[in-house]
């Protein structure tokens, strides 16, 4: 499997920012930007940094500070500069995706209502706690979105992810919303259910990112 580089991004304002990527083997697809879980690049995001640069990504992590003072501001600024990094190295605008698990799935829906991938994809997250801010967010989300939830193994469950399914649909853009019955918000207990996330995942990049 490839490796991963960090380095640290310097701006012309002189400011920096932590980066990990992974360049694919073969010819370059476009460039993914992966937003981490709440306790940082952990050894899970560095793995998927590295598959989804064997599928042929250019995938890159910013390396985002955690914690209660983490504000919609910084996450998009993080966002931001990992897309002129990107935009560095050569990746157009249509062929830039942005992918999260867990609190980085939840990342990853604003950052697709706030600014314009050739695709996004969620991979649970909260969306149970969150579900009156996520669903606002998802009817106005300008890059195609695909999330996905588990529903816990219970009725409320079902029917909050059932509602974000209703509220993306009235975006502007393609969106799909797939329920896991029995999963929890992780994937970690349903190997069967992570592992056709995944599929879906690649899916969704090859199908909009082109």
């Amino acid at each position: 499997m490839t490796s991963t580089t960090t380095v640290d991004h310097q701006r012309t304002d002189g400011s920096t920012l932590r980066l990990t990527f992974a360049e694919p083997d073969g010819a370059l697809r476009g460039g993914l930007v992966v937003l981490h879980e709440g306790n940082g690049v952990t050894d899970g995001v560095l793995l998927l940094v590295k598959s989804l640069a064997g599928e042929g990504w250019l995938t890159v992590t910013p390396h985002i500070e955690s914690g209660e003072q983490l504000t919609q501001r910084d996450l998009l600024d993080a966002t931001d500069r990992t897309l002129e990094w990107l935009t560095d190295r050569g990746v157009e605008a249509d062929l830039r995706g942005v992918v999260g698990f867990d609190l980085g799935g939840t990342a990853a829906l604003v950052v697709a209502s706030h600014r314009k991938f050739g695709a996004a994809v969620s991979v649970g997250g909260q969306a149970v706690a969150e579900l009156p801010k996520l669903l606002e967010i998802a009817g106005r989300v300008t890059s195609p979105w695909l999330g996905m939830y588990g529903d816990s193994g219970d009725e409320a469950g079902e029917a909050q992810v059932e509602q974000l399914r209703e509220a993306a649909a009235s975006a502007k853009v393609a969106t799909n919303v797939v329920r896991y019955p029995g999963a929890n918000h992780r994937f970690d207990a349903d190997p069967s259910a992570a592992e056709e996330a995944w599929q879906r995942t690649l899916d969704w990049f090859d199908a909009h990112l082109r």
